[in-house]
C-alpha cells in the first residue's frame, strides 16, 4: 500500500494520499494542506485521485480541499452529515469557503476505491461525527471492522478483538501517538465517547494496525495498547492520578497530565461533579 502524507507546518495537521500500488485509482484522507507535494506525489506515481476522506471539519484538516479540487475537478469529497452539517456555510479569514463536499458517508457503509476497501469508523468525542477510516485489502478490512465495536472492551493483555492481517486506520482527532483527542473544540461531545471511540473502537484492532493520526508521526495499536499514558489507565494498569489543581479557571482534579503530540500536554481532569474531560495541559494550574 502506498500512503504519502504532508504535514503542515504550524498546525502539524496531516494530509493523507493513499492508493495500492503505482498507476491505481488513489484518494486522500483530510486535506489540511500543504497538499502541492501530494499533487506531485500524485503526477510521479501515475496515480488518479477519486475521493477526499474528511475526518471532521475543522480548518486544520479541510483547508485545502478547493485546491485539490482546482488539480480533480472530478473529486468526490464525503465527510459524516453531522459534520457537514458544522461546517455548512463556513468560511475563512480570506471569505472563501473552507471546503466543498460533495455527498456524505458514514459509519456501515464500505467504499471500493481502487483494489481498496475503505470502511468508516465512529469515533466521537473530539467531534460529534468524526469518522476514522479503516483501509486494506476487502479481506483484511472486513476482519478488522468486524472485531470493533462501539462499548469498552475487556481489559486484557493485548489489543484486538481477532487476528487480522494488515491493514491501516487514519485516526483524525481522535487519537494521536502517545496522546489522545481532546473534547473542547468546536462540535464536541463527551470525554465518555473519546474514551469509548479508544477502546471500544479502535483498541479492537489488530495490534500492528498502523495507526495514521491527524496530527503528527504514525503508530501501532501496539504500541498505543503498551505506551499510550491514558490507555494504560484505561486498562487499570497504571493509577489515576488525585492532585488538585486549577483547569480553564475551574477547580478540579488533576488525573493525568500526559505528552500531547506537539510537544506539549494534554491533561485528564475532573470536576467537581465528577465528570471528566481531556483538556490542553496548557490550561491547567497545578497546586504546586
Amino acid at each position: 500500500m502506498i500512503v504519502e502524507h504532508a504535514t503542515h507546518p504550524p498546525f502539524l495537521s496531516n494530509t493523507y494520499l493513499i492508493a495500492d500500488r503505482e498507476g491505481d485509482p488513489a484518494f486522500f484522507v483530510d486535506a489540511g494542506g500543504p497538499v502541492e507535494p501530494l499533487i506531485e506525489a500524485a503526477d510521479r506515481l501515475r496515480l488518479t485521485p477519486t475521493h477526499v476522506l474528511l475526518t471532521h471539519h475543522h480548518f486544520d484538516h479541510v483547508s485545502e480541499v478547493g485546491t485539490l479540487l482546482e488539480r480533480w475537478p472530478k473529486l468526490e469529497v464525503l465527510i459524516s452529515p453531522l459534520e457537514r452539517d458544522m461546517l455548512d456555510g463556513a468560511v475563512s479569514e480570506d471569505g472563501n469557503r473552507l471546503a466543498v463536499i460533495t455527498g456524505t458517508v458514514e459509519a456501515g457503509q464500505t467504499l471500493q476505491l481502487g483494489t481498496l476497501e475503505v470502511r468508516p469508523l465512529y469515533t466521537p468525542g473530539h467531534t460529534a461525527g468524526m469518522l476514522s477510516f479503516l483501509v486494506g485489502d476487502r479481506a483484511e478490512v472486513a476482519g478488522a471492522a468486524a472485531a470493533a465495536r462501539t462499548q469498552p472492551r475487556a481489559t486484557g493483555a493485548t489489543p484486538g478483538g481477532f487476528s487480522g492481517r494488515e491493514a491501516v486506520v487514519f485516526t483524525g482527532d481522535t487519537l494521536f501517538k502517545n496522546s489522545v483527542g481532546g473534547v473542547g473544540a468546536p462540535g464536541h461531545t463527551t470525554y465518555t465517547d473519546l474514551r469509548d471511540s479508544i477502546m471500544g473502537t479502535l483498541m479492537e484492532l489488530p495490534p500492528d494496525t498502523v495507526i495514521y493520526p491527524g496530527h503528527a508521526d504514525p503508530t501501532t495499536v501496539a504500541r498505543e495498547w503498551e505506551s499510550n499514558q491514558f490507555i494504560r489507565i484505561w486498562r487499570g494498569l497504571d493509577p489515576q492520578g488525585a492532585e488538585p489543581c486549577t483547569a480553564l479557571g475551574e477547580p478540579a482534579t488533576l488525573v493525568l497530565l500526559g505528552q500531547d503530540y506537539d510537544g506539549g500536554t494534554k491533561a485528564w481532569v475532573r470536576w467537581a461533579d465528577g465528570k471528566d474531560d481531556i483538556v490542553p495541559g496548557s490550561k491547567v494550574q497545578r497546586a504546586g
